[in-house]
């Protein structure tokens, strides 16, 4: 039996395109039901990445059905309010990166799968030999065991004592629920899709979901126990709508500090354990996590489809070509959160956008 640990966008798209290969699977999600937790904001899903893990899976219709083409629009301001760019996306525009709200996500590859296929309230803890042991004292065999349980997995350490580390930058985060309705102002300055705001030691942005609900953040260099508030006071020199956006925002400020492992890592090949998304290359979140996830569990899949009977064969070549492919994305990422980053941020942005010389 293949295991899969953790039912994110990377799991739920390996059991899916497994399930295609009529290669049967079993996903533990440590959640107690799909609706247990909120999933977070939008996901830009890219056409030879998450888009092709669709494809592969046979959803591409169902994602368009529910994809976001106006999620691609984009506002980039100063912290005195000057608008810097601005790009609108016209209706007929190609479905480069469209938007799909985590949750529509989820539900699509959950609703792709047999009954029975994810095993919610599957806390897993360890393994030892080729058992599965979960917090509830349950256990479960395995022939092939895959850590889909991202930044802080516990399948990792059966492969490399190598962890994240903190990166020196927190993203403090809230919401807006119905905008809309509720802070019409608000959501007009927002617009459709993301919204960025540069200032000389921050970053807010901001981003339209599919629901209604407008997520708010707030990223800084600083130590990882910050104070949220110290995040969230915005100096006198910005604008005020700045500071009507984060009052206007439901909850409390979450701290979520950023964790990164090391580029281009690698571990000795293990029978029967392998890893993919998070789990394997935690890199800055820049658009390209749950993407490069989704592509793991596609070429993964596939590598088990072509070697059947053969799961180290299909290690061998999912591990070789995942670690190259990963490494240079993990490298690209790094080098656009060095360029996001103040106190220069904005130029460099409308540089790489070509908006200055």
């Amino acid at each position: 039996m293949i295991a899969i640990i953790g039912g994110g966008p990377g799991g739920l798209t390996l059991a899916r395109i497994l399930h295609v290969h009529s290669i049967e699977s079993v996903v533990y999600e440590r959640d107690a039901g799909p609706d247990a937790r909120t999933q977070g904001s939008m996901l830009d899903l890219h056409t030879d990445t998450g888009q092709a893990a669709l494809r592969a899976a046979g959803l591409e219709q169902e994602f368009l059905a529910v994809a976001r083409r106006e999620g691609q629009d984009f506002r980039m301001l100063d912290h005195t309010g000057t608008l810097l760019l601005r790009e609108d996306t016209p209706d007929d525009a190609p479905m480069l990166r469209p938007e799909i709200d985590r949750a529509d996500l989820r539900d699509l590859l959950l609703a792709s799968l047999p009954d029975g296929t994810v095993r919610w309230g599957s806390a897993f803890t360890h393994a030892d030999g080729r058992l599965l042991h979960f917090a509830d004292g349950t256990t479960a065999p395995y022939d092939l065991l895959v850590g889909a349980d991202g930044a802080n997995s516990r399948v990792r350490p059966l492969l490399t004592g190598t962890e994240p580390s903190y990166e020196g930058k927190v993203i403090v985060h809230s919401s807006i629920r119905d905008a809309d309705r509720r802070q019409p102002e608000l959501a007009e300055m927002v617009g459709r899709g993301n919204y960025w705001v540069f200032g000389p030691d921050r970053m807010l942005g901001a981003q339209r979901n599919g629901n209604g609900v407008i997520q708010v953040s707030i990223s800084m260099r600083t130590a990882a126990d910050v104070d949220p508030a110290a995040v969230t006071d915005l100096p006198g020199e910005w604008a005020p709508q700045f500071r009507r956006l984060l009052d206007a925002c439901d909850e409390p400020f979450a701290v979520r500090p950023t964790y990164l492992l090391p580029i281009g890592l690698q571990w000795p090949r293990r029978s029967g354990v392998t890893l993919l998304g998070d789990a394997a290359h935690l890199m800055p979140s820049h658009g390209e996590g749950a993407n490069q996830a989704m592509r793991d569990g596609l070429e993964l899949a596939e590598a088990i489809a072509a070697h059947p009977g053969d799961s180290d064969a299909a290690l061998e070549e999912y591990e070789q070509a995942m670690y190259a492919r990963t490494a240079a994305v993990a490298k690209r990422s790094a080098e656009v959160a060095e360029m996001m980053s103040p106190p220069d941020a904005a130029q460099k942005v409308l540089r790489f956008f070509g908006a200055v010389e």
